[in-house]
Protein backbone atom coordinates (compact mmCIF):
# COMPACT_ATOMS: atom_id res chain seq x y z
CA UNK A 1 0.00 0.00 0.00
CA UNK A 2 1.38 3.46 -0.86
CA UNK A 3 2.91 5.31 2.08
CA UNK A 4 0.55 8.26 1.62
CA UNK A 5 -2.43 5.97 2.23
CA UNK A 6 -0.90 4.39 5.35
CA UNK A 7 -0.02 7.79 6.76
CA UNK A 8 -2.69 9.83 8.56
CA UNK A 9 -1.70 13.45 7.83
CA UNK A 10 -3.48 14.70 10.94
CA UNK A 11 -1.49 12.31 13.11
CA UNK A 12 1.71 13.42 11.40
CA UNK A 13 1.01 17.09 12.16
CA UNK A 14 -0.06 16.32 15.73
CA UNK A 15 3.12 14.40 16.50
CA UNK A 16 5.32 17.05 14.94
CA UNK A 17 3.53 19.71 16.97
CA UNK A 18 4.42 17.70 20.06
CA UNK A 19 8.05 17.86 18.85
CA UNK A 20 8.14 21.69 18.86
CA UNK A 21 10.22 22.09 22.01
CA UNK A 22 12.66 19.43 20.87
CA UNK A 23 12.97 21.10 17.47
CA UNK A 24 13.75 24.44 19.11
CA UNK A 25 16.36 22.81 21.35
CA UNK A 26 18.07 21.24 18.35
CA UNK A 27 17.80 24.49 16.41
CA UNK A 28 19.58 26.31 19.23
CA UNK A 29 22.31 23.69 19.27
CA UNK A 30 22.82 24.02 15.51
CA UNK A 31 22.77 27.84 15.51
CA UNK A 32 25.29 27.90 18.35
CA UNK A 33 27.64 25.90 16.11
CA UNK A 34 28.68 28.90 14.02
CA UNK A 35 29.53 28.02 10.44
CA UNK A 36 30.86 30.82 8.22
CA UNK A 37 31.64 29.55 4.73
CA UNK A 38 35.27 30.67 5.00
CA UNK A 39 36.17 28.86 8.25
CA UNK A 40 36.97 25.18 7.71
CA UNK A 41 37.31 24.33 11.40
CA UNK A 42 33.99 25.94 12.30
CA UNK A 43 32.28 24.20 9.39
CA UNK A 44 33.60 20.82 10.54
CA UNK A 45 32.38 21.45 14.08
CA UNK A 46 28.93 22.45 12.82
CA UNK A 47 28.82 19.43 10.52
CA UNK A 48 29.52 17.18 13.50
CA UNK A 49 26.63 18.71 15.43
CA UNK A 50 24.30 18.31 12.46
CA UNK A 51 25.39 14.71 11.89
CA UNK A 52 24.75 13.92 15.55
CA UNK A 53 21.26 15.42 15.49
CA UNK A 54 20.37 13.63 12.27
CA UNK A 55 21.78 10.29 13.39
CA UNK A 56 19.72 10.47 16.59
CA UNK A 57 16.51 11.28 14.71
CA UNK A 58 16.94 8.99 11.68
CA UNK A 59 18.70 6.12 13.39
CA UNK A 60 21.47 6.04 10.81
CA UNK A 61 24.67 8.00 10.32
CA UNK A 62 25.16 10.12 7.19
CA UNK A 63 27.81 9.73 4.55
CA UNK A 64 30.43 12.47 4.91
CA UNK A 65 31.15 13.92 1.48
CA UNK A 66 34.72 14.58 0.28
CA UNK A 67 36.35 17.85 1.29
CA UNK A 68 37.37 20.58 -1.13
CA UNK A 69 41.09 19.95 -1.79
CA UNK A 70 41.56 23.50 -3.04
CA UNK A 71 41.08 25.17 0.33
CA UNK A 72 40.47 22.47 2.92
CA UNK A 73 36.80 23.35 3.31
CA UNK A 74 34.95 20.23 4.52
CA UNK A 75 32.39 18.39 2.46
CA UNK A 76 28.74 18.12 3.34
CA UNK A 77 26.51 15.29 4.54
CA UNK A 78 24.23 12.82 2.78
CA UNK A 79 21.51 10.63 4.19
CA UNK A 80 20.34 8.09 1.62
CA UNK A 81 17.23 6.31 2.88
CA UNK A 82 15.05 3.62 1.34
CA UNK A 83 15.68 1.11 -1.43
CA UNK A 84 18.78 1.80 -3.49
CA UNK A 85 17.09 0.76 -6.74
CA UNK A 86 14.35 3.41 -6.45
CA UNK A 87 14.91 6.96 -7.69
CA UNK A 88 14.79 9.12 -4.57
CA UNK A 89 13.14 12.38 -3.74
CA UNK A 90 16.06 14.77 -3.23
CA UNK A 91 16.01 17.14 -0.25
CA UNK A 92 18.63 19.90 -0.46
CA UNK A 93 20.03 22.25 2.15
CA UNK A 94 23.27 23.84 3.38
CA UNK A 95 24.76 24.50 6.80
CA UNK A 96 27.21 27.30 5.99
CA UNK A 97 26.21 30.89 6.74
CA UNK A 98 27.34 34.38 5.77
CA UNK A 99 28.03 35.45 9.36
CA UNK A 100 31.66 35.69 10.58
CA UNK A 101 32.85 33.72 13.57
CA UNK A 102 31.98 35.60 16.76
CA UNK A 103 28.61 36.91 15.57
CA UNK A 104 26.94 34.71 18.19
CA UNK A 105 28.52 36.74 20.98
CA UNK A 106 26.78 39.83 19.68
CA UNK A 107 23.57 38.09 18.61
CA UNK A 108 23.05 34.94 20.70
CA UNK A 109 20.27 32.49 19.98
CA UNK A 110 17.09 33.80 21.62
CA UNK A 111 13.41 32.87 21.57
CA UNK A 112 11.05 35.77 22.22
CA UNK A 113 7.43 34.71 21.93
CA UNK A 114 7.09 32.98 18.57
CA UNK A 115 10.40 34.24 17.16
CA UNK A 116 13.81 32.63 17.35
CA UNK A 117 16.75 34.83 16.38
CA UNK A 118 20.44 34.17 15.84
CA UNK A 119 22.92 33.87 12.97
CA UNK A 120 21.68 31.37 10.40
CA UNK A 121 18.40 30.62 12.17
CA UNK A 122 16.39 31.29 8.98
CA UNK A 123 19.04 30.79 6.28
CA UNK A 124 18.93 27.93 6.71
CA UNK A 125 19.37 25.97 9.89
CA UNK A 126 15.67 26.06 10.73
CA UNK A 127 14.90 24.28 7.46
CA UNK A 128 17.49 21.57 8.20
CA UNK A 129 15.97 20.79 11.58
CA UNK A 130 12.46 20.71 10.09
CA UNK A 131 13.61 18.33 7.38
CA UNK A 132 15.19 15.89 9.82
CA UNK A 133 12.15 15.85 12.11
CA UNK A 134 9.75 15.50 9.18
CA UNK A 135 11.64 12.50 7.81
CA UNK A 136 11.89 10.91 11.25
CA UNK A 137 8.13 11.09 11.83
CA UNK A 138 7.37 9.95 8.28
CA UNK A 139 9.45 6.81 8.75
CA UNK A 140 7.84 6.15 12.13
CA UNK A 141 4.27 6.49 10.90
CA UNK A 142 4.63 4.57 7.63
CA UNK A 143 6.84 1.84 9.05
CA UNK A 144 9.20 2.04 6.10
CA UNK A 145 12.10 4.07 4.78
CA UNK A 146 11.06 6.50 2.05
CA UNK A 147 13.31 6.68 -1.00
CA UNK A 148 15.00 9.92 -0.03
CA UNK A 149 18.42 11.52 -0.50
CA UNK A 150 18.92 14.36 1.99
CA UNK A 151 21.94 16.30 0.75
CA UNK A 152 23.37 19.11 2.90
CA UNK A 153 26.30 21.12 1.52
CA UNK A 154 28.93 23.32 3.18
CA UNK A 155 29.51 26.05 0.59
CA UNK A 156 26.21 27.28 -0.88
CA UNK A 157 26.69 30.83 0.35
CA UNK A 158 29.85 31.22 -1.74
CA UNK A 159 28.47 29.72 -4.95
CA UNK A 160 28.76 25.96 -4.20
CA UNK A 161 32.18 25.40 -5.81
CA UNK A 162 32.43 21.88 -4.34
CA UNK A 163 28.83 21.14 -3.37
CA UNK A 164 27.28 22.27 -6.65
CA UNK A 165 28.51 19.34 -8.78
CA UNK A 166 27.28 16.90 -6.12
CA UNK A 167 23.85 18.56 -6.07
CA UNK A 168 23.69 18.44 -9.87
CA UNK A 169 24.62 14.76 -9.98
CA UNK A 170 21.97 13.76 -7.45
CA UNK A 171 19.33 15.95 -9.09
CA UNK A 172 19.85 14.22 -12.44
CA UNK A 173 18.99 10.90 -10.82
CA UNK A 174 16.11 11.98 -8.57
CA UNK A 175 12.39 12.11 -9.24
CA UNK A 176 12.05 15.58 -7.72
CA UNK A 177 14.03 18.12 -5.69
CA UNK A 178 12.60 19.84 -2.61
CA UNK A 179 14.73 22.76 -1.40
CA UNK A 180 14.71 23.60 2.30
CA UNK A 181 15.67 27.26 1.95
CA UNK A 182 13.58 29.72 3.96
CA UNK A 183 10.06 30.51 2.83
CA UNK A 184 8.96 33.62 0.97
CA UNK A 185 7.04 36.30 2.89
CA UNK A 186 4.28 34.85 5.05
CA UNK A 187 5.37 31.28 4.41
CA UNK A 188 5.00 31.27 0.65
CA UNK A 189 6.77 28.66 -1.44
CA UNK A 190 9.24 29.70 -4.13
CA UNK A 191 8.34 28.59 -7.64
CA UNK A 192 11.05 30.56 -9.46
CA UNK A 193 14.44 32.15 -8.82
CA UNK A 194 16.55 34.46 -10.93
CA UNK A 195 19.80 33.29 -12.42
CA UNK A 196 23.04 34.55 -10.91
CA UNK A 197 26.25 35.70 -12.55
CA UNK A 198 29.17 37.36 -10.83
CA UNK A 199 32.29 38.98 -12.18
CA UNK A 200 35.64 40.30 -11.00
CA UNK A 201 36.86 43.20 -13.14
CA UNK A 202 40.50 44.15 -12.58
CA UNK A 203 42.25 47.19 -14.06
CA UNK A 204 46.04 47.59 -14.19
CA UNK A 205 47.53 51.08 -14.10
CA UNK A 206 50.92 52.62 -13.34
CA UNK A 207 51.86 53.89 -9.88
CA UNK A 208 53.33 57.36 -9.37
CA UNK A 209 53.65 59.95 -6.61
CA UNK A 210 50.29 61.71 -6.37
CA UNK A 211 51.89 65.07 -5.47
CA UNK A 212 55.20 65.17 -7.30
CA UNK A 213 54.44 63.53 -10.64
CA UNK A 214 50.87 62.27 -10.96
CA UNK A 215 51.10 62.75 -14.73
CA UNK A 216 53.58 59.89 -14.89
CA UNK A 217 51.01 57.47 -13.48
CA UNK A 218 47.98 55.76 -14.99
CA UNK A 219 45.10 55.79 -12.51
CA UNK A 220 43.45 52.36 -12.37
CA UNK A 221 40.77 53.63 -9.98
CA UNK A 222 39.63 56.38 -12.34
CA UNK A 223 39.40 53.90 -15.20
CA UNK A 224 37.46 51.43 -13.08
CA UNK A 225 35.06 54.18 -12.00
CA UNK A 226 34.23 54.86 -15.65
CA UNK A 227 33.57 51.17 -16.17
CA UNK A 228 31.27 50.94 -13.13
CA UNK A 229 29.19 53.90 -14.28
CA UNK A 230 28.91 52.44 -17.77
CA UNK A 231 27.69 49.11 -16.39
CA UNK A 232 24.58 50.85 -15.03
CA UNK A 233 23.18 50.67 -18.57
CA UNK A 234 22.95 46.89 -18.30
CA UNK A 235 19.99 47.19 -15.96
CA UNK A 236 18.08 48.98 -18.73
CA UNK A 237 18.12 45.72 -20.69
CA UNK A 238 15.13 44.45 -18.71
CA UNK A 239 13.52 45.79 -15.54
CA UNK A 240 13.87 42.30 -14.06
CA UNK A 241 17.67 42.45 -14.44
CA UNK A 242 19.78 43.83 -11.59
CA UNK A 243 23.47 44.74 -11.87
CA UNK A 244 25.08 45.57 -8.54
CA UNK A 245 28.73 46.46 -7.88
CA UNK A 246 29.37 44.97 -4.44
CA UNK A 247 33.04 44.99 -3.39
CA UNK A 248 35.71 47.35 -4.70
CA UNK A 249 39.34 47.97 -3.85
CA UNK A 250 42.07 50.17 -5.30
CA UNK A 251 45.52 51.55 -4.69
CA UNK A 252 48.16 51.03 -2.04
CA UNK A 253 48.65 54.32 -0.17
CA UNK A 254 46.83 57.64 0.04
CA UNK A 255 49.55 59.56 -1.81
CA UNK A 256 50.11 57.13 -4.68
CA UNK A 257 48.33 56.98 -8.04
CA UNK A 258 46.54 53.60 -7.91
CA UNK A 259 48.21 51.03 -10.11
CA UNK A 260 45.47 48.46 -9.56
CA UNK A 261 41.74 48.44 -8.95
CA UNK A 262 39.05 45.82 -8.97
CA UNK A 263 35.32 45.47 -8.46
CA UNK A 264 32.99 42.51 -7.99
CA UNK A 265 29.70 42.76 -9.86
CA UNK A 266 26.56 40.80 -8.96
CA UNK A 267 24.07 40.20 -11.81
CA UNK A 268 20.56 38.66 -11.47
CA UNK A 269 18.54 37.69 -14.53
CA UNK A 270 15.07 36.19 -15.15
CA UNK A 271 15.86 33.63 -17.84
CA UNK A 272 18.67 31.80 -19.62
CA UNK A 273 18.64 34.03 -22.71
CA UNK A 274 18.95 37.18 -20.62
CA UNK A 275 21.88 35.62 -18.79
CA UNK A 276 23.68 34.98 -22.08
CA UNK A 277 22.86 38.44 -23.44
CA UNK A 278 23.99 40.26 -20.30
CA UNK A 279 27.24 38.30 -20.22
CA UNK A 280 28.07 39.32 -23.78
CA UNK A 281 27.02 42.93 -23.21
CA UNK A 282 29.10 43.29 -20.04
CA UNK A 283 32.23 42.19 -21.86
CA UNK A 284 31.45 44.58 -24.73
CA UNK A 285 30.91 47.57 -22.44
CA UNK A 286 34.14 47.03 -20.55
CA UNK A 287 36.08 46.67 -23.81
CA UNK A 288 34.58 49.92 -25.13
CA UNK A 289 35.11 51.99 -21.97
CA UNK A 290 38.42 50.79 -20.55
CA UNK A 291 41.49 52.86 -21.39
CA UNK A 292 43.94 50.73 -19.41
CA UNK A 293 44.67 46.98 -19.49
CA UNK A 294 41.96 44.98 -17.74
CA UNK A 295 40.88 41.43 -16.95
CA UNK A 296 37.39 39.99 -16.44
CA UNK A 297 36.90 36.72 -14.61
CA UNK A 298 33.72 34.98 -13.53
CA UNK A 299 30.45 34.69 -15.38
CA UNK A 300 27.18 32.76 -15.02
CA UNK A 301 27.14 30.72 -11.80
CA UNK A 302 23.49 29.68 -11.47
CA UNK A 303 20.97 29.40 -14.31
CA UNK A 304 17.48 30.61 -13.46
CA UNK A 305 15.00 28.31 -11.74
CA UNK A 306 12.08 28.87 -14.08
CA UNK A 307 8.46 28.40 -13.06
CA UNK A 308 7.86 25.42 -15.33
CA UNK A 309 10.16 23.34 -13.10
CA UNK A 310 7.84 23.84 -10.13
CA UNK A 311 4.38 23.52 -11.73
CA UNK A 312 3.65 19.89 -10.82
CA UNK A 313 5.21 20.16 -7.38
CA UNK A 314 3.03 23.15 -6.53
CA UNK A 315 0.03 20.89 -7.04
CA UNK A 316 1.62 18.23 -4.85
CA UNK A 317 2.11 20.87 -2.16
CA UNK A 318 -1.53 21.92 -2.44
CA UNK A 319 -2.64 18.32 -1.99
CA UNK A 320 -0.30 17.85 0.96
CA UNK A 321 -1.51 21.00 2.71
CA UNK A 322 -5.15 20.12 2.17
CA UNK A 323 -4.60 16.71 3.77
CA UNK A 324 -2.93 18.38 6.74
CA UNK A 325 -5.79 20.86 7.13
CA UNK A 326 -3.48 23.81 6.45
CA UNK A 327 -4.09 26.87 4.30
CA UNK A 328 -2.30 27.45 1.01
CA UNK A 329 0.47 30.02 1.72
CA UNK A 330 0.92 31.14 -1.88
CA UNK A 331 4.10 31.06 -3.92
CA UNK A 332 6.50 33.64 -5.30
CA UNK A 333 9.31 34.27 -7.77
CA UNK A 334 12.35 35.69 -5.97
CA UNK A 335 15.66 37.27 -6.86
CA UNK A 336 17.91 35.23 -4.58
CA UNK A 337 19.54 32.04 -5.77
CA UNK A 338 19.96 28.61 -4.20
CA UNK A 339 21.10 25.12 -5.10
CA UNK A 340 17.54 24.72 -6.38
CA UNK A 341 18.70 26.56 -9.51
CA UNK A 342 21.16 23.72 -10.12
CA UNK A 343 18.52 21.05 -9.54
CA UNK A 344 16.18 22.60 -12.09
CA UNK A 345 19.00 22.97 -14.62
CA UNK A 346 19.76 19.26 -14.17
CA UNK A 347 16.20 18.44 -15.22
CA UNK A 348 14.64 17.64 -11.84
CA UNK A 349 11.20 19.08 -11.03
CA UNK A 350 12.12 21.58 -8.31
CA UNK A 351 10.21 23.46 -5.63
CA UNK A 352 12.02 25.88 -3.31
CA UNK A 353 11.17 27.73 -0.11
CA UNK A 354 10.08 24.64 1.86
CA UNK A 355 12.17 25.62 4.87
CA UNK A 356 11.55 27.87 7.84
CA UNK A 357 8.95 30.62 7.98
CA UNK A 358 10.60 33.87 8.99
CA UNK A 359 12.67 36.62 7.42
CA UNK A 360 15.76 38.80 7.41
CA UNK A 361 18.18 36.43 5.69
CA UNK A 362 21.80 37.69 5.93
CA UNK A 363 20.68 40.50 8.26
CA UNK A 364 21.02 41.21 11.97
CA UNK A 365 17.28 40.81 12.47
CA UNK A 366 17.11 37.33 10.89
CA UNK A 367 14.33 35.30 12.55
CA UNK A 368 12.27 32.12 12.40
CA UNK A 369 8.72 31.51 13.61
CA UNK A 370 9.13 28.47 15.85
CA UNK A 371 5.38 27.86 16.04
CA UNK A 372 5.31 27.09 12.32
CA UNK A 373 8.19 24.63 12.32
CA UNK A 374 5.86 21.61 12.85
CA UNK A 375 3.61 22.47 9.91
CA UNK A 376 6.57 22.97 7.57
CA UNK A 377 8.09 19.67 8.69
CA UNK A 378 4.72 18.01 8.10
CA UNK A 379 4.36 19.59 4.65
CA UNK A 380 7.76 18.27 3.60
CA UNK A 381 7.10 14.79 4.94
CA UNK A 382 3.66 14.63 3.34
CA UNK A 383 5.06 15.73 -0.03
CA UNK A 384 7.74 13.04 0.16
CA UNK A 385 5.04 10.44 0.85
CA UNK A 386 2.92 11.61 -2.08
CA UNK A 387 5.92 11.68 -4.42
CA UNK A 388 6.71 8.05 -3.61
CA UNK A 389 3.72 7.18 -5.78
CA UNK A 390 4.88 9.25 -8.75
Amino acid sequence: MPASQVLDPRDLLRRLTEDTDAMVTDLERLVRAESPSSDGDALRACRDVLADIGTRLLGTAPTVLPHDPGNGRPGGLLWRLGPADVRPVLLVGHFDTVFPLGTLKRRPFLVDGTRATGPGVFDMKGGLIQGLYGLARLRELTGEDPAVAFLITADEEIGSPAGGPVVTEWARNSRAALILEGAADGGGLKHARKGWSFYDIRVKGIAAHAGLEPDKGSNALTDLARIIVALESLAAYDDRVTVTPTVARAGTTQNTVPDRAHVTVDVRVPDVQAQKDIDAELHRIVADVARLPYEITGGPNRPPLEEASATDLLETARTALAGLGLEWPGSAAVGGISDGNLCAAAGAPTLDGLGAVGGGPHADHEWTDVTRMPERAALLARMVALLQEG
